[in-house]
């Protein structure tokens, strides 16, 4: 479930993000929550499947989190440091990391119905 949630988090704070032009703080809130969510199911997948799977799955997930944590990171520093031109322009990587995260996800869903 967290994972699902992590899906909706994300793809609102992402979406609207574009949507509305230019980055805001709640997009900064719902990012975060959406990496929060991420990592917890991410984490309960990984005890359940008692190892880490080097695959497509297991590399793009790692590689998805690491993406979350650095956007949401760049996020608050465009905000804290009021950067206008950067909130205008910050939804490119937004979508970017957004279109990776779905790699894992997808994958995911396609190797538990396998």
């Amino acid at each position: 479930m967290s994972i699902i949630s992590a899906l909706i988090l994300y793809s609102i704070g992402v979406w609207s993000e574009k949507l509305a032009g230019v980055l805001k703080p709640w997009h900064l809130g719902f990012f975060w929550l959406g990496f929060i969510a991420d990592t917890t199911g991410t984490t309960m997948m990984g005890e359940i499947a008692g190892q880490f799977q080097f695959n497509i799955h297991g590399i793009t997930g790692i590689l998805a989190i690491m993406l979350m944590f650095v956007h949401a990171i760049w996020a608050s520093v465009v905000l804290w440091k009021k950067d206008e031109r950067a909130a205008h322009h910050f939804h490119k990587f937004s979508v970017f990391v957004w279109t990776i995260w779905l790699i894992p996800f997808i994958t995911g869903f396609i190797l538990e119905m396998g």
